[in-house]
């Protein structure tokens, strides 16, 4: 008999005349089936290549297929910017940084593990009768028979697994399943105690309207004229607990007449709690944030579970007790239960633990296996996140789909990498694509195919720098990334201090009781140099510095108590903590980098001096696009409009009345010409410089990129020393008008350390929480040489990274491990990058060796 055979499909993507963003008329082909990566420096295009074409298409015409029906209920991608694209299938992104989980989130929930063990203690369990009594575990409960109680008779019915869900029947009632309870603050009701009632001492009093409340309280016998800390226990509690009494009072309208009034006394914790009822924004929730503690539940300790829920038993403990386990303790433990429970029930007890354990080993090949599964996902890591995103994708067994993976090596020790690829591999091997953006050189190794975008950053990037076979890839002359690919290229941009003169600059010494399961601790830290903290996932590092120095610095630096754990601190000298993170600039789109970088404001007064401004009466507050009369009347100056297509979502847009300028017409005709003393610095200057000479509008201004608009205002020294100053941190290539709200995180960490590039340094810790996030090889460079400036006006820099790069040339590596959560916790070793990689137990020395 004859077998028929399919022919195969198309071999690749073919996309043709991209342009989105700095894209310049592309043409790539991107091989189907393969592990394609992209790479590039920061801002080159990458990401507009994977996620504004492909992605972007690939979802829009899988969204295409479906009803309008379904469509409206889905986020649509925009149709991109492309001459045309053909052969793209079904796609998906994992993005850099996935959304914030919110408060009923756990990694239990997140990963769907948590279902499979709500099973285990529902057809396994031990379950309790009204009366207290245990029964053993029994056949009955998956037939759904009522349970009958050996002990005193009481029939009951069977648990399900909803019985067992904080977000369901199984929640604690005092917290509603979130584990916290939120409680008034005496202490926030009052923040200062030397002040009277009558100077208002009582906060919420004043904020929410309640002045009379203070000749009220006077009536009922507090004295309102004296330091509110002289007050006894019975007039405090009365202004805090006292009883909702009428009074009459004398309240002095805005004249100046006093009109009696017969008004009910109401005390400081019920003005906030009637506030907080009535609270219906986010900025009025905000407000009232500051008079609430949260506290642990105190009915379930902060399990988020009933009474009931926690009362049934599996191998003598609880699922509190459960999810309270490492996720490769869970594993371990499920692996035992069916030799515990009856014959009968062994099958089912091995379907069930087969599950969640397949599950499991997943994700403990991505580095998670230290997490908890009663962590709270809001904690997490962006990369544990993103992980956590990965392991539900491979799970699916999907084909034939395009897996969009925007930097994976985030948050990755390089001992990680390798299960990071065995997964993608697995995705290979279910005849899916694989399309990753990432600048990891141990992840581009492994590559199939290479395209490079570039060559470099905003107008001069754009273009395929290269595109083939990794093997030919890295013999391109053209390629700024092989030879960190080969190993011909290494960064080694400092010179670290001999060893014996680490710590002539002073010590930051802090010492620690156990936390979390981090244990105790004993760190010293040399001033005036570059410490990097590494080791795998979960070790430690973040509680270290995180939880434990930057709490005690700042503790020490306010002249309050240290936290309860930090047994001590030494940092003689240190006069300032500065924490910068991977977490976006800004919160909405009218943050730009002209705003966030200060220009902004002198850039709006220098177009106000200008001729044509005067003229028409104009103001520095008119140039502004927020609130000035000069800002796009249909956008309001946000740059974009939101259409509403009826059945459909609702679609943003460029406005298209400004062109996303954020400025109406009447902008356009007010231009700044410089009054350059010395031309350009080069002489005759540049056409573009001759151009710029002749003047420019403020939206024209805006929409250059920060080194061309440094040469645009040289005659504006203070503008011109912050644009070049960002230049110097490797972010010439973005514009002035860009939203930080796009930036990347490593671009979001380099805005923020603008600041302190010019100032004198001496006593201050810059803490870096991973600052290689999103940077090429050569952007770590850069980044390195910005650290180097802190340094040398007198900076401490504490860097919690895995990039290899950046840990060959720090002063001094503290080194966490051997491994994750419990395995961890210790610091094993600590010293030069050269003494960390001849510990024989330093998972990070593996890494540092020739």
């Amino acid at each position: 008999m004859q077998v028929s055979t399919v022919q195969d499909g198309p071999g690749s993507i073919e996309v043709r005349g991209a342009r989105v963003h700095n894209l310049k008329n592309v043409d790539v082909s991107v091989p189907l089936g393969k592990l394609v990566s992209i790479a590039g420096v920061s801002g080159s295009g990458k990401s507009s290549l994977a996620l504004g074409v492909l992605y972007a298409e690939g979802s829009r015409r899988y969204l295409e297929a479906l009803s309008s029906y379904t469509r409206r209920r889905l986020t649509q991608a925009a149709r991109p910017l492309v001459g045309s694209i053909e052969h793209v299938p079904a796609a998906l992104a994992l993005r850099q940084r996935p959304p914030v989980p919110g408060v009923r989130s756990t990694f239990g929930t997140s990963t769907e593990l948590l279902n499979s063990l709500r099973l285990i203690f529902s057809r396994l369990g031990s379950h309790q009768c009204p009366n207290g009594h245990h029964l053993e575990p029994t056949i009955d409960v998956a037939l759904d028979r009522s349970l009958t109680c050996p002990v005193c008779g009481a029939v009951f019915p069977p648990p399900s697994a909803e019985s067992f869900s904080f977000n369901s029947e199984g929640a604690c009632p005092t917290c509603a399943g979130t584990g916290t309870v939120r409680d008034v603050d005496d202490a926030a009701l009052v923040p200062d105690e030397s002040l009277s009632i009558d100077q208002g001492a009582v906060a919420p009093w004043s904020l929410f309207g309640l002045a009379g409340n203070s000749q009220a309280a006077a009536e009922m016998g507090v004295r309102t004229d004296v330091p509110f800390r002289d007050l006894d226990e019975r007039e405090r509690e009365i202004v805090f607990r006292g009883p909702p009494e009428k009074r009459r009072i004398l309240f002095p309208s805005k004249n100046g007449k006093l009109f009696e009034l017969n008004m009910t006394y109401r005390n400081a914790h019920d003005a906030v709690e009637q506030a907080l009822r009535k609270a219906e924004t986010e900025k009025g929730l905000r407000r009232i944030d500051r008079f609430l503690s949260v506290q642990t539940c105190p009915d379930c300790r902060g399990t988020r579970l009933s009474e009931r829920a926690r009362s049934t038993l599996v191998d003598g403990i609880n699922l509190a007790s459960a999810t309270a386990k490492s996720l490769d303790e869970v594993t371990a433990w499920v692996e035992t239960l069916p030799a515990l429970v009856p014959p009968a029930m062994t099958s089912m007890a091995r379907s069930i633990g087969t599950e969640l354990v397949e599950a499991a080993q997943l994700l403990i090949r991505l580095g998670l296996g230290y997490l908890t599964l009663d962590r709270a996902s809001s904690t997490l890591s962006t990369g544990e996140r993103q992980r956590v995103q990965l392991s539900r994708a491979v799970r699916s067994r999907t084909t034939g789909v395009l897996y969009v993976l925007d930097e994976p090596s985030i948050g990755l020790h390089p001992s990680n990498i390798d299960g990071l690829l065995a997964v993608v591999r697995t995705l290979l091997e279910d005849r899916n694509s694989v399309v990753i953006v990432d600048h990891d050189v141990q992840l581009l190794k492994e590559a199939d195919w290479l395209i490079e975008i570039g060559p470099g950053s905003g107008a001069r990037g754009g273009e395929v720098v290269v595109s083939a076979p990794l093997a030919s890839a890295v013999e391109n002359p053209g390629s700024r990334i092989a030879g960190f690919i080969t190993g011909a290229e290494k960064i080694r941009v400092r010179t670290p201090p001999d060893p014996g003169s680490m710590f002539a600059l002073g010590h930051i010494r802090l010492a620690t009781l156990p936390l979390h399961t981090v244990h105790a601790l004993d760190v010293d830290i040399p001033q005036g140099r570059l410490t990097v903290v590494t080791g795998v996932s979960g070790s430690g590092k973040t509680t270290m510095v995180l939880e434990s120095l930057v709490p005690a610095l700042t503790a020490k630096l306010k002249g309050t108590a240290l936290p309860g754990h930090v047994v001590s601190l030494e940092a003689d000298g240190i006069n300032r903590v500065s924490m910068v993170d991977a977490s976006p600039v800004g919160t909405n789109v009218r943050s730009t980098v002209a705003t966030y970088s200060g220009a902004f404001d002198d850039l709006r007064r220098a177009y106000a001096k200008t001729p044509e401004a005067k003229e028409r009466g104009l103001k520095a507050g008119d140039f502004s696009y927020n609130t000035g009369s000069l800002r796009c009347p249909v956008c309001d100056g946000t740059g974009q409009i939101s259409l509403d297509v009826q059945f459909l979502p609702d679609v943003e847009i460029v406005c298209p009345d400004c062109n996303g300028s954020r400025y109406a017409p009447a902008a356009d005709e007010i231009r700044r010409r410089p009054s350059h003393g010395e031309m350009d610095r080069a002489g005759e200057g540049s056409r573009e410089s001759r151009d710029e000479d002749a003047g420019l509008t403020l939206p024209e201004l805006l929409a250059l990129t920060v080194e061309r608009a440094a040469d645009a205002t040289s005659d504006l020294k203070k503008v011109s020393a912050r644009l070049r100053m960002l230049a110097d941190l490797g972010l010439g290539y973005l514009t002035l008008g860009e939203a930080t709200t796009a930036l990347s995180g490593g671009e979001a960490q380099r805005l923020k350390l603008a600041p302190d590039l010019d100032r004198n340094q001496h006593g201050t810790v810059f803490i870096l929480d991973e600052p290689t996030i999103g940077l090429h090889p050569l952007d770590v460079q850069v980044l390195l040489n910005v650290l180097q400036g802190l340094i040398d006006r007198g900076g401490t820099v504490i860097a919690i990274d895995h990039d290899v790069d950046l840990i060959m040339n720090a002063d001094r590596l503290i080194d966490f491990g051997p491994g994750g959560g419990t395995d961890g916790g210790r610091i094993i070793a600590a010293g030069t990058p050269a003494d960390v990689a001849r510990s024989p137990i330093s998972i990070t020395g593996r890494y540092l060796r020739p």
